[in-house]
């Protein structure tokens, strides 16, 4: 029987060098122009050149030359720009996919809370459980799925923000803050809050902004309740409005315990409850719709907290809409 011939390694292919990357590939071209200017220069400079007629003049090869290293500097300075911009792609979308990760972590733990309460609950109205306790069982599960039904509301309302097109109607501010401070001022009596509202009046009224009133007014409105959830008896919640410049400014201040300084750089966040936060009812999405409708009205939003002492929030509306594009 015939037997193969035992395979010998130097019978292998050499392994072919990694070929350079794109970027290595680009550098090298850019610095093509330089590498044939120098040339030129050198070949100038060293009086190689045999017969004068054929070869250009010296001043002309050091115009080359200084044209080929401005070309490569350029090119250079380009893809210097290119890249600096691909990593601030790749940043951003880093971070984005670590906030929809900590925004879907967020969600299964607000989920998750309400749906244990409501086995619990339905544990209660089993076959032979406690018929005294039916009452309290049926009530703690209503009131988990009302949790569930506001916590998946406000997620619909987040989503729509994002596509749904903002009607540019003149909207009368002063109507929209009365409406708030009056649907509000019951709760706040019962809860031993002084709520107040100041609106100018003469001889320049508040003027009316573009945009959609039914956003705008969700805006004050989750403002107004949650300072009424975050302060305690006996503080006071202004809403102010007035005109400065171009814009119409809205605040909603309280003389409540403040926010965390650890936490005011979270509280726009989706789902993001604070320290003073856990335990206190919502969806957790209130502050991130707020900030969302604003933009969406090309306005800015913003706080300012000390501890002990109260939070102011604020936002600004632009008084005209802004161009459309061409």
């Amino acid at each position: 029987m015939s037997r193969e011939p035992p395979r010998s390694s130097a019978l292998k292919r050499p392994t072919p060098p990694p070929a350079p990357d794109r970027r290595t590939r680009h550098v090298l071209l850019a610095l093509t122009p330089a590498l044939l200017g120098l040339g030129g220069l050198l070949l100038l400079a060293g009086g190689l050149s045999p017969n004068p007629i054929l070869f250009l003049r010296a001043d002309l090869g050091t115009l080359l030359g200084l044209t080929g290293l401005l070309t490569s500097a350029l090119v250079l300075a380009g893809l210097a720009a290119w890249d600096q911009h691909q990593r601030a792609l790749s940043a951003a979308q880093d971070r984005a996919i670590r906030d929809r990760r900590r925004f879907l972590q967020r969600l299964d733990h607000e989920l998750k809370n309400p749906i244990t309460a409501i086995r619990a609950g339905l544990a209660n109205l089993t076959p032979g459980a406690n018929p005294e306790g039916a009452g309290d069982a049926l009530s703690s599960v209503d009131a988990q799925v009302k949790r569930i039904s506001r916590l998946t509301a406000d997620l619909r309302k987040l989503a729509e923000l994002e596509t749904r097109p903002i009607e540019r109607a003149p909207v009368d501010l002063a109507s929209v803050l009365e409406q708030v401070a009056d649907f509000a001022q019951d709760r706040a009596e019962a809860e031993d809050r002084r709520l107040t509202l100041t609106l100018p009046r003469a001889p320049w009224p508040l003027p009316p902004v573009p945009g959609d009133r039914d956003l705008l007014l969700l805006v004050v409105h989750n403002l107004v309740d949650n300072a009424l959830k975050f302060t305690r008896p006996g503080d006071t919640i202004e809403v102010r409005a007035f005109e400065d410049g171009a814009q119409v400014v809205i605040e909603v201040a309280d003389t409540g315990p403040g926010i965390p300084e650890a936490d005011l750089a979270h509280v726009w966040e989706e789902l993001y409850r604070g320290q003073s936060a856990r335990g206190v009812p919502g969806s957790g999405l209130g502050l991130a719709l707020v900030r969302a409708i604003v933009e969406r009205h090309d306005g800015q939003v913003s706080l300012r907290s000390r501890a002990g002492q109260g939070t102011v929030f604020t936002v600004r509306l632009p008084l005209k809409a802004p161009a459309a594009p061409r």
